[in-house]
């Protein structure tokens, strides 16, 4: 592929092993509200497109540009000429005619429009136009394969001016836990005051389960020789095991659907029933099933996609929406995470969230009851936190899911994680005081999970990360703004992190971009102590060996597979009063308890994400598309007001 004219070939500071390929010195970017365009060069390299504007070919830098598009974020691109039908490119295609405008379609719901005037551009654009069409198509996404990555070299010594401003940390905020190490375990475990659990390393060399991380919590009256017998007995060897433990004395844990194949003796018996039920109280299995399929994530995206950059009636614009089904399943995902945290909240029960592989949809409702339950999983390091541990250690497959792998490679995409955002965001509008952290940073972290550039969305599981080039220290805790760093404090070379974390926000945010992701209210005061929930009638139906599967509101009797006579119970349902989870118990007279988030899910509550899905839009087509029906407006402004109410409610007299 040609390059740029001699002698305008810049001198290109950027990712390892990245190379420019294209140049349009004097393009223009055109403005998304139609106020003009802005003057700068559009790179193509075989990693992103980015705009630089008002740079001149040299001068490129490290991840700084505003305005850039990794290869695997582009969805679709698009040439376009006075003289010729717009066209579609792709690798194979070819082009006829000079461009004029290019239109670059993103994933991420971007829509972005460069254009040529007519000053000897024409070479230029029609070079750059072919070249982002066959690099996006040859874009290897190799993460997905355990030997590690894609053979980047190591980066070089940082310049000067780079090392000072990976070194400038924001003021309050305080470290992020990565679950790479036993301290960190150990920490989060203690913070959580889980009394009856420990942290085992029976994983340590990822043999008992490759996709599991190293080190998990598990009940202390089980060893783990113990342990070892119940990992045969699940889907991927992915067996039961804490993942969060709430004040009032409920345990929440996630697995994976029992093997189908298992036909445990009395010793494993013995052991599977330790950990899946121990002395906690009745243990509450809570259906999967219930919640969006994969398949159905991913048409309700691309659906979204579809309508949110192309062309609708204003008139049409509410019954398409609905139509894609993107805000139901956001629905159904809250409820879903309202009954079991004021399950946890008001028993004492253990709630087990058992998908069949527990990496998808486990990950999103464990998130998300955690939101809803722990004040500390709403600041900023807090949210990271629970990312790095729920999803990033707990081996969800952001590759696969994502779309970012080789196209040779079976597509299983679905976009659990980004559902997982939004449901985020719906509870950031309905509790804007009750989080540490802004829209800025969900969009930051939106668009960042189509970036070739952080190990976060690059591979599977802990054990793929572990064969990457990244070396292993004593204690993995990670200063977002910083840089690695080992127990004395000292600061690792630059040779060892070849893909840093996502949440290395210094390597592509500027400082003043960065403060924007801090909530200005500040993040929310340590939550009071939360009352132990009452035994209520779940312990009177029986003991520690109850249990109950929660499924559409209801608890059913639920027998284990190697129960042969399980009790006969009749379902009881979760009412109003009991759940505290219902829009009666959030706008009535029911108030929750301290700490705990119960959001409305009903009529408008639930939003479009409007400053996500729609930013691709002129201004004046996104104020269509927000303006709700009159019923609604009513609707909203009852919300508002009961918002308001309870906020004074809660303000010292």
């Amino acid at each position: 592929m040609s390059g740029a004219p001699c002698g305008r070939r810049p001198t290109f500071s950027g990712l390892p092993g990245e190379r420019v390929l294209e140049e349009a010195a004097a393009a223009r970017q055109r403005c998304g509200n139609g106020g003009g365009s802005v003057p700068g060069t559009l790179l193509c390299t075989n990693r992103r497109l980015a705009f630089l504007p008002g740079q001149a070919p040299g001068s490129h830098g490290f991840l700084h540009s505003e305005v850039e598009v990794a290869l695997p974020c582009i969805h679709k691109l698009v040439a376009a000429s006075s003289f010729s039908k717009p066209k579609v490119l792709t690798a194979t295609s070819t082009l006829k005619f000079i461009p004029e405008e290019l239109a670059v379609f993103c994933r991420d719901f971007r829509l972005l429009h460069f254009y040529f005037p007519e000053n000897g551009l024409a070479p230029q654009a029609f070079r750059v136009a072919n070249a982002i069409a066959q690099a996006r198509e040859a874009a290897a996404w190799l993460g997905d394969t355990a030997e590690g990555h894609d053979g980047w070299p190591c980066p070089g010594e940082t310049p000067p001016e780079e090392e000072h401003e990976e070194e400038d940390k924001e003021e309050g905020l305080s470290t992020m836990l990565l679950f790479e190490s036993l301290q960190d375990w150990e920490k989060e475990l203690q913070r959580l005051g889980a009394v009856g659990w420990r942290v085992s390393a029976v994983n340590e060399r990822f043999d008992m389960a490759p996709s599991l991380p190293q080190y998990l919590w598990v009940p202390s009256g089980l060893l783990d020789h113990d342990l070892k017998r119940t990992f045969a007995h699940f889907q991927e060897r992915r067996v039961p095991r804490l993942c969060w433990h709430h004040p009032g004395g409920g345990d929440l844990l996630r697995a994976a659907s029992f093997h189908p194949a298992s036909e445990p003796g009395s010793e494993d018996v013995r052991c599977l029933e330790t950990l899946l039920l121990g002395d906690r109280g009745p243990c509450v299995l809570a259906n999967m099933a219930e919640l969006p399929t994969l398949a159905d994530i991913q048409l309700a995206h691309l659906r979204l996609q579809a309508l949110c950059t192309g062309a609708v009636a204003e008139e049409k614009w509410l019954s398409a929406l609905e139509g894609t089904r993107w805000l139901d399943h956001v629905r159904t995902c809250l409820r879903k995470a309202v009954e079991v945290v004021s399950l946890l909240a008001g028993k004492r029960c253990s709630v087990v969230l058992q998908e069949p592989l527990d990496r998808d949809l486990n990950c999103l409702l464990a998130s998300l009851v955690q939101l809803l339950g722990d004040p500390h999983a709403r600041s900023l390091p807090g949210f990271q936190s629970l990312v790095q541990r729920e999803w990033v250690a707990a081996g969800h497959p952001f590759p696969r899911r994502l779309g970012l792998l080789h196209r040779d490679t079976p597509r299983e995409e679905a976009p659990v994680f980004l559902l997982f955002l939004d449901c985020t965001w719906q509870l950031l509008w309905q509790f804007p005081g009750d989080f540490g952290f802004t829209e800025a940073f969900l969009l930051a972290l939106h668009d960042s999970s189509f970036s070739p550039y952080f190990s976060t969305f690059r591979f599977s599981c802990q054990r793929q990360r572990g064969h990457s080039s990244m070396s292993r220290l004593p204690s993995q805790t990670y200063r977002p703004m910083g840089s690695w760093q080992d127990p004395g404090g000292h600061r690792r070379g630059s040779h060892t992190c070849t893909f840093p974390p996502v949440w290395a926000w210094g390597q592509r945010y500027s400082r003043q971009q960065r403060e924007q992701f801090r909530n200005p209210m500040g993040p929310p005061a340590p939550a009071e102590s939360l009352a132990p929930g009452t035994p209520g009638d779940l312990c009177l139906w029986g003991g520690a060996r109850l249990v109950l599967t929660l499924a559409k509101g209801s608890l059913c009797p639920h027998p284990l597979p190697w129960w042969s006579h399980p009790p006969l119970r009749p379902p009881h349902r979760v009412s109003p009063s009991e759940s505290q989870g219902t829009q009666g118990g959030l706008l009535g007279t029911c108030h929750p308890p301290p700490g705990l988030l119960l959001p409305c899910t009903a009529g408008p509550c639930i939003r479009l994400w409007h400053r996500c899905y729609l930013r691709g839009l002129p201004q004046e087509q996104q104020r269509g598309r927000l303006a709700p029906s009159l019923a609604g407006l009513a609707e909203e402004l009852e919300l508002l007001q009961d918002r308001l109410h309870a906020w004074n409610m809660r303000r010292p007299h």
